[in-house]
């Protein structure tokens, strides 16, 4: 029995087993989620022992923000950006190793289980009412800070790099997470 693998061998098996992996993808974005949250957690706590440890009062830092809120809006949307380009990246990551084959179709599918997951939620939302919107009661989840009854040209533009940072967080995960069954592939061929 001839063990030895090949070029062919991978093409055929890509041809065979590759394509979206919904499972995979679906895991991705299960990882996704959870590391936005636990980042988001994170930052807080940060956050909340810097302040804690400093010698401000919490006025005096609502008055300095206040008086500076471009500042504070933009570390903010910093962080927001981080946290979001980690987090799908990690999800693209585990699609696109369980799935060994097509890490940038895995990552782009990671996103599309979040927008589909968004769209539920916002039709749910509008359909039972806002006091039924479960992100908006979750604290631990960050969200563009727009009113969603007053979506303004900024907060469209702001929802849109979010998305675009999250799909390239994920497609790049993808492509890392397939990246180790190419190692394999290259030993296997004794490259």
């Amino acid at each position: 029995m001839n063990t030895t693998r090949t070029p062919d061998v991978v093409d055929r098996e890509r041809e065979r087993f590759g394509g979206i992996k919904v499972g995979s993808a679906f895991f991705g974005w299960l990882t996704a989620t959870g590391t936005v949250v636990l980042l988001t957690a994170v930052i807080a706590a940060i956050g909340i022992a810097i302040g804690s440890t400093g010698d401000t009062d919490i006025a005096a830092t609502t008055a300095d923000a206040t008086a500076d809120p471009t500042t504070v809006g933009i570390v903010s949307g910093v962080l927001l950006l981080l946290v979001v380009l980690v987090g799908y990246y990690c999800g693209g990551y585990v699609a696109g190793r369980m799935a060994r084959f097509n890490g940038v179709r895995q990552g782009v599918a990671v996103w599309l289980w979040a927008v589909v997951v968004s769209v539920v939620v916002a039709v749910l939302t509008a359909i039972a009412g806002a006091r039924y919107n479960v992100l908006a009661e979750l604290n631990g989840v960050p969200t563009v800070p727009v009113d969603q009854g007053d979506l303004t040209t900024a907060g469209i533009i702001a929802l849109l790099v979010v998305a675009a940072v999250g799909l390239l967080g994920a497609v790049l995960g993808g492509l890392g997470g397939m990246r180790f069954h190419r190692r394999i592939d290259r030993y296997s061929f004794g490259e």
